[in-house]
């Protein structure tokens, strides 16, 4: 990709003589008899909290991580407070954490079908839920079989039997007439019976297209899927994983510390390594603040998360690189920290409170890596957001962090806080589109919130694997029993976003560090995004903008053998930033009256827009690009061929210094 990450210094918009208040939610601090919960930040958090107790307040966080303490007060009390506390620099109340509308959330009619069909011998049943709030009536399913699968026998709503009738569409399809009613919040079972013996089932499981309608406008499509979710997980053969995997690389020695909502331990592929073994090795609440012996996931997010990153259990579909197992590093030993509670809600002081506590004990624990699978709109310049300022502490201790991107897209600068801060990894995602062994209709959705930052960074930095991933929630947990219809036959869980993205990318740093051990945070960041595969159109421009796809699809394969150890990364001067001397601005170009761009984009980003689904003529990667084109290849507005050579003479080096 061209070198279009230059960044620019901005002097510090606030300093410490001063104090700065920030108190958002006027409204409620109307009633004087309602506490506030706010944080106090200050150059003597000691006297700050001795002045809350003295005025009545109660001190309910430490966070000498931002130079802060977080209380509750009477405005009466804050008031006396700011008035005679000196060294008070700031003053912010503790709005609620809002993270970005969960991608299950059902719009429309709120007719949904389950995620796939659920076999018993030669009988296919699918589940449809009203999830909205008036009845809906079925008129008709429409059934469309490939050529040369058996007959439908019977079909059945609720086990009351439909007339097969004969009605044909023009793609060759039977539409079944139906009048069923299903009253809100409630769902049916439509059944249907094959003349096939129980052992073709899975020749029959990707040939069936179903869609049931009620109305005009109210549709619900049976997804596709693929060949075997049962025996395979798929996201760490596309990543390269499974490949580090039959090579014994599966994040053993390195410890990852999952901030979200806890993990639902009684699963065996969660607390279990790939050996049997215990690898939970500290839970830390920080809603309660204290360490605790179960972190209870009421929500069923953080065990989702983990999932991608851990599980344990072993690919087994045939044809599948052996071994290798269903999580990018099944190895890795797992550090849980609680900041989200049932809903997926969060206060930023707990947040701040789980990362000052990663920090403390990160040589406790040896937690190389932090994984957080989040993202809410910012507030503030990235410097200002208190969250940021703990994790540029948590990034100044060698931390490697790995942040979602978001799920607003796709307009830009929808990228979320944490991600908005320019040293971690911010992640993306792309989605196939059911076909694992075809990347040429891999594309990044419109969810995948997209750069830049408001202070104009390149955001996300890469894209990885985000589309319908499977893996475990806990049973009775909230994302089970709201969305019951991406419940898999298996008991596991599908579930699209950044935030499975982004767990992807933080199982892929723990690889890396098996392997080298020594390897920086700046390390693995440079070596994956300057490794990473960008989406390239046939014309030779890029397929999707930098504030789309980053660098490009991350590859740890790429990464461990020409991935670079140094890039722009290293111009950033974390301490100045820390210290309020000096911020950063990135290189995107503003205006009133066009969207963000940067300069030369208008040539080197293919035109029209890129749209939803894939996109005829990309290819992913500078080989796959090239070896599609002539013998002659066209003027490049990017010069492919000589990044190619590049690339060949740093795997060249590889080979000859491996024995």
């Amino acid at each position: 990709m061209p070198p279009v990450r230059y960044l620019r210094r901005v002097k510090a918009l606030l300093r410490h003589g001063g104090l700065l208040v920030m108190l958002a939610g006027h409204a409620s601090y109307a009633c004087t008899d309602s506490p506030l919960t706010v944080m106090l930040q200050g150059d003597d958090i000691a006297s700050i909290a001795k002045a809350v107790t003295d005025a009545g307040g109660t001190v309910t966080h430490q966070l000498p991580i931002v130079n802060a303490i977080g209380a509750t007060l009477l405005r009466p009390q804050l008031d006396r407070v700011t008035d005679t506390t000196t060294g008070i620099t700031r003053v912010i109340d503790d709005l609620a954490w809002e993270p970005d509308t969960p991608l299950l959330t059902q719009d429309g009619c709120g007719l949904v079908g389950s995620i796939e069909l659920h076999w018993s011998r030669s009988e296919a049943t699918w589940e449809l839920f009203n999830k909205g709030d008036e009845a809906l009536t079925l008129d008709r399913l429409t059934l469309e079989l490939n050529d040369g699968i058996p007959a439908l026998l019977t079909a059945a709503v609720d086990e009351r039997p439909l007339e097969l009738q004969q009605t044909t569409t023009p793609e060759g399809g039977r539409q079944l007439a139906l009048q069923q009613t299903i009253g809100a919040g409630e769902y049916l079972r439509i059944s249907l019976t094959f003349a096939i013996p129980p052992d073709n089932q899975p020749a029959l499981r990707k040939a069936i297209s179903l869609r049931a309608s009620a109305g005009a406008d109210c549709e619900t499509r049976l997804p596709p899927r693929y060949d075997d979710y049962a025996r395979d997980s798929y996201f760490a053969e596309v990543s390269g994983a499974a490949k580090l995997h039959s090579h014994g690389i599966t994040g053993k020695g390195v410890t990852v510390a999952v901030l979200d909502s806890g993990l639902w331990e009684d699963n065996s592929e969660l607390a279990l390594n790939t050996h049997g073994e215990h690898r939970v090795i500290a839970r830390f609440d920080a809603i309660k603040g204290t360490e605790v012996d179960v972190a209870f996931d009421e929500s069923g997010h953080g065990s989702h998360m983990t999932s991608v990153l851990a599980r344990s259990g072993p690919v087994t579909r045939p044809g599948a690189t052996k071994p290798s197992y269903r999580g990018i590093a099944p190895d890795t030993s797992i550090v849980v920290v609680k900041a989200f509670g049932e809903s997926g809600e969060a206060g930023f002081l707990d947040l701040i409170r789980g990362v000052q506590w990663i920090v403390d004990n990160r040589e406790r624990f040896n937690i190389k890596v932090l994984n957080l699978s989040f993202a809410a709109r910012p507030r503030w310049p990235y410097w200002e957001d208190p969250v940021n300022q703990a994790l540029m502490r948590a990034w100044q201790a060698g931390i490697f962090i790995a942040a979602a991107a978001g799920n607003e897209g796709p307009e830009p600068m929808t990228v979320g806080s944490p991600g908005n801060l320019p040293y971690l990894m911010t992640v993306g995602a792309f989605t196939d589109s059911w076909t694992e062994n075809t990347r040429d209709d891999d594309y990044i959705p419109d969810f995948s919130s997209r750069g830049p930052t408001p202070t104009g960074h390149i955001k996300p930095d890469l894209v990885a694997p985000g589309g319908h991933m499977a893996g475990y929630v806990r049973p009775g947990s909230t994302l089970e029993k709201q969305f019951p219809e991406y419940v898999l036959g298996t008991g596991e869980f599908v579930m699209t976003g950044s935030s499975q993205a982004t767990a992807v990318v933080s199982g892929l740093a723990a690889l890396m560090l098996q392997l080298e051990p020594e390897l920086s945070n700046n390390n693995l960041k440079c070596m994956l995004i300057t490794s990473a595969e960008p989406a390239i159109s046939e014309d030779g421009r890029l397929a999707y903008s930098p504030f789309t796809q980053g660098e490009g699809r991350a590859s740890v394969l790429r990464a461990i053998t020409i991935g670079d150890k140094s890039c722009e990364q290293n111009l950033l001067n974390l301490e100045e930033d820390i210290t309020g001397r000096d911020h950063y601005q990135g290189p995107a170009v503003f205006s009133d009256q066009a969207p963000p761009s940067l300069p030369g984009a208008e040539t080197l980003v293919a035109e029209p827009p890129t749209q939803e689904g894939p996109v005829p003529g990309l290819r992913w990667g500078i080989r796959e690009h090239l070896e599609r084109l002539d013998s002659q290849p066209p003027t490049y507005p990017i010069n492919w061929p000589l990044r190619f050579e590049v690339e060949q003479e740093r795997m060249r080096k590889v080979a000859e210094q491996t024995p």
